[in-house]
């Protein structure tokens, strides 16, 4: 398939499922995309598509972008997802240490340079992992930012060369909770503790009450995303 009739095949498949479940877009892409991965930052947005995956296509592979900079608590979710569900993530790292960044490009790159902190260790990792798959599936939704109120359930993705489900870019806050809370997902504990949504532990701070939802990430400079999603 050329990429003329999968941008045509994509066009119409979106309106068509634009109103179907996370779990029929999983299954359609899944069965029209054998070749596919699912990128998993542990946030309750994925969780939620772990086990909608376990459920409809359990031998996908799922991998996740280790900046080496997580919450503890993250590499904790990790595991205890794994040892739910049997799984094994697929780690994928950034070329150089933390130590080689530092010597490279100076003592805490992300607080000097975050864009080139996120390119190091999320953008070429995740170009590196993608580029062996023909589609992928994140978790991201239409009311979490301004950059991503357009986003289609299927696209294509032009900046890494593949088609694109977002299964739950439909959905909100509460539907993911509500998923969270009927299935019994294990989820990151930080959640409960003021960050709905976690990225690296230098460049993510609790949100106060009235704050944006995002307002946790890269505070304090204009910076919105790590340059994954657009």
């Amino acid at each position: 398939m050329n990429l003329l009739e999968k941008e045509e095949l994509i066009k119409v498949k979106a309106e068509e499922l634009e109103n179907a479940t996370p779990e029929e877009i999983i299954r359609w892409a899944v069965d029209t995309f054998p070749n596919i991965t699912f990128a998993c930052s542990f946030g309750a947005e994925d969780v939620v598509l772990v086990d909608m995956l376990q459920k409809v296509s359990p031998s996908t592979d799922i991998f996740y972008l280790d900046t080496d900079f997580h919450f503890q608590e993250t590499y904790e979710t990790r595991d205890k997802i794994a040892a739910k569900y049997n799984l094994e993530f697929v780690r994928v790292a950034p070329q150089i240490t933390p130590e080689e960044q530092a010597q490279q490009y100076g003592e805490e790159l992300w607080k000097t340079e975050p864009n080139q902190c996120c390119n190091i260790r999320k953008v070429e990792p995740l170009t590196r992992i993608l580029s062996q798959y023909d589609a992928w599936i994140t978790g991201i939704r239409r009311d979490q930012a301004p950059t991503r109120a357009n986003a289609k359930k299927i696209e294509y993705d032009y900046k890494f060369g593949l088609v694109k489900f977002n299964p739950i870019a439909h959905w909100t806050t509460e539907d993911v909770w509500n998923y969270i809370r009927t299935n019994e997902i294990i989820y990151n504990p930080l959640h409960d503790r003021h960050f709905p949504s976690i990225g690296c532990e230098y460049c993510t701070r609790a949100v106060m009450p009235g704050e944006d939802p995002r307002a946790g990430r890269w505070s304090g400079s204009d910076k919105t995303e790590c340059g994954l999603h657009k």
